[in-house]
């Protein structure tokens, strides 16, 4: 875990919490994790808005919900956004470059409320690491979400630049993730304002 719930509870303080739901100052946490229903109430109480957990980990992980715990049960998707709710957050769900975006339809289309995620993030690389290369072969996924979730939030994780950005913008993402691009810039803030330029120009 690069950023853990310590990380969160420091930082929590100096940025004001959102008006709105994912609105400005949302802390979105992304949970690359193998059992991401143990750290909800931990991230919940750092200060965490939006708990993002992979599609994939939650088909196989466990349903403990504390770090330390162990149980025989398991969770899945849509219990896991269910339990997030239940925590008070906004719950998200990522998909990797490999995953096929029709799992995906099942649980946007499902009427209990309550189990659909408020964000849907799909991966533009491969999970683990920074500055990998920007993969503009899965944005047909981000392209089907939109055209059949016109109001979802749609956010693309990885590669993102100001070279690539209007490739995921054009596809549909309205949610942009950074790192590279932005920390290792000689003028971040002019970055940030090109990547928000990319999606505002399309909305």
């Amino acid at each position: 875990m690069t950023f853990g719930a310590p990380v969160v509870a420091k930082i929590r303080p100096h940025v004001q919490r959102p008006k709105a739901a994912c609105g400005k100052g949302t802390f979105d946490c992304h949970m690359m994790l193998e059992e991401p229903k143990k750290w909800v109430k931990e991230f919940k109480a750092a200060g965490c808005d939006l708990y993002t957990f992979h599609y994939e980990a939650a088909l196989t992980s466990t349903a403990a919900e504390n770090p330390a715990d162990h149980d025989e049960a398991r969770t899945s998707p849509k219990e896991m956004i269910r339990y997030v709710h239940n925590q008070g957050m906004l719950a998200g769900i990522a998909i990797k470059p490999d995953t096929s975006v029709d799992v995906l339809w099942e649980i946007l289309d499902n009427e209990n409320k309550i189990e659909n995620p408020d964000m849907v993030l799909v991966m533009t690389v491969a999970p683990g690491f920074g500055g990998q290369k920007f993969m503009a072969d899965v944005l047909p996924k981000v392209k089907a979400l939109r055209e059949r979730y016109p109001d979802l939030h749609i956010e693309v994780d990885g590669g993102l630049s100001e070279g690539t950005v209007d490739e995921a913008a054009e596809a549909g993402a309205n949610v942009i993730v950074a790192g590279s691009a932005v920390f290792g810039a000689k003028d971040p803030a002019a970055v940030i304002a090109k990547l928000r330029e990319a999606v505002e120009k399309r909305r």
